[in-house]
């Protein structure tokens, strides 16, 4: 499966790696398999493949995670503008973000 990156280095994407308590929720709401868990921590292993929706943020029990949720959403509907091509941010049909 093609990965699709959306914005180069995930501006917003933040991670307080010693507030996580380890759960893996990020794993489980992220559409782009951003995150892992490494000796019990959540690590950031693909920051350019976050779309920035902000659905790791919004879950993380401990609030480790911070986001500007949008931000890559737009940047895939301006890139398929750009080249022509439609906006395509691979988080689903009817998505509130394209």
């Amino acid at each position: 499966m093609k990965r699709w990156h959306y914005l180069e280095n995930g501006i917003t994407l933040e991670l307080d790696t010693p507030s996580c308590i380890g759960c893996g929720a990020c794993i489980d709401v992220c559409p782009h398999g951003v995150f892992n868990i490494v000796d019990r921590k959540a690590v950031i292993t693909d920051r350019a493949a976050c779309m920035e929706c902000g659905a790791c943020a919004l879950n993380c029990p401990a609030h480790a995670l911070a986001v500007t949720p949008g931000v890559g959403c737009v940047a895939a509907i301006i890139t398929g503008k750009l080249r022509g091509t439609a906006p395509d941010c691979s988080c689903g049909e009817g998505s509130s973000c394209c």
